[in-house]
């Protein structure tokens, strides 16, 4: 017999009405088993994790503007409490604790979805963006883009791994790299990039961290990189990126930072043949390049966008076997405007999750 649940009729959640408003705490509906959508789930949530991304879709300063009013978050984990009436084949259950990622759910049938690129699906519904994500104590999720979470793994450091893991976790996995090479991280000290030096130990990579401040260097000497770089101390940071690597360069950069500096710096500091891989979403920037260097040294540029469902559960999967651990700093839902003022002033180290089950 599937565990029962008594589901409420509303849930505090936490509600942007319009682009730039002010996140306000709010009693919301929740929808009830007779409400879901073949296909739909409805998740208790344990926690969820807050990411950069969360606050471009509150204050819509990206190019892509998320639909208001706004329930934020895409960093969930939960209990299954509900699946939609008439659901075939799915593969998870009542009662299965699984996390809600940003790519909520697509197609499954175009040419993206077909090739691993569900992220890129045109019909891609996108959680705290332009469906209702996980700042709320219920959210509707997908049976078929929910990742299970494993044992292992506390739902606390999950939440982080479901999005910033991910994220960072792909961008290394194509970053065209091999054991002993050197990979650069600018924002090494934030959310993505203290777990994107793990991913990257985990592949023999090594690692050069670039951030500011005594409390991320500590963090990310810590996490195994093996050159730590202060931007606002340095007074060159190419060449002390090819002073590290015995003045070729690196082989590759994973640039998680929103500030288009960090892309500009990274074509200059990659060794011929390097590769710059692009996560990091300034709102409005451009990325600006040498030409001329980039066809000289044969660099490569390489967007990456989160991740799809199997690139999800390899990441997870490195953490619940002890291999990445998230470092995090536990608040509640209350607190969310807070913690968007620490983001937007780099105040953050490594990872903030809201424990939804203190309102």
């Amino acid at each position: 017999m599937p565990p029962q649940y008594i589901i409420p009729k509303t849930q505090k959640a936490a509600v942007v009405a319009s682009a730039g408003a002010t996140v306000e705490i709010k009693e919301v509906p929740v929808k009830t088993e007779a409400e879901l959508a073949p296909g739909e789930c409805l998740v208790k949530l344990h926690c969820t994790g807050v990411c950069h991304t969360d606050l471009h879709a509150a204050l819509g300063d990206w190019p892509l503007k998320a639909n208001t009013p706004l329930i934020g978050g895409h960093e969930g984990v939960g209990e299954i409490v509900a699946i939609g009436p008439n659901t075939a084949s799915s593969p998870v259950k009542i009662g299965d604790r699984v996390g809600i990622k940003w790519l909520a759910d697509s197609c499954l049938d175009c040419e993206h979805c077909r090739k691993g690129r569900e992220q890129n699906c045109l019909k891609a519904k996108l959680s705290g963006f332009n469906v209702d994500g996980t700042f709320a104590e219920y959210v509707v999720s997908y049976v078929h883009h929910v990742t299970p979470i494993p044992e292992g793994i506390d739902s606390n450091s999950a939440a982080s791994i479901l999005c910033a893991g991910v994220t960072v976790y792909r961008a290394i996995k194509y970053s065209q790299t091999e054991a002993g090479d050197w990979i650069v991280l600018p924002g090494a000290g934030g959310g993505l990039g203290h777990l994107a030096i793990q991913y990257a130990r985990v592949r023999g990579l090594r690692v050069i961290a670039i951030d500011s401040g005594e409390e991320k260097k500590k963090l990310c000497l810590e996490l195994g990189a093996e050159v730590w770089i202060d931007f606002k101390e340095s007074k060159d940071i190419v060449a002390d990126v090819k002073a590290a690597t015995g003045g070729e360069g690196a082989h590759s950069a994973v640039v998680t930072t929103a500030s288009p500096s960090g892309y500009k710096q990274a074509v200059d500091y990659l060794r011929c043949g390097g590769t710059l891989m692009a996560v990091g979403l300034p709102g409005q920037a451009g990325l600006e390049a040498s030409i001329f260097f980039t066809v000289f040294k044969s660099i490569s540029i390489l967007g990456s966008y989160v991740g799809n469902r199997q690139d999800a559960r390899e990441a997870v999967d490195i953490a619940a076997r002890g291999q990445v651990r998230c470092v995090y700093a536990k608040k509640a839902l209350p607190d969310l405007k807070d913690v968007y003022e620490g983001i937007t002033n780099g105040s953050v180290a490594g990872r903030v999750v809201l424990d939804m089950t203190e309102q």
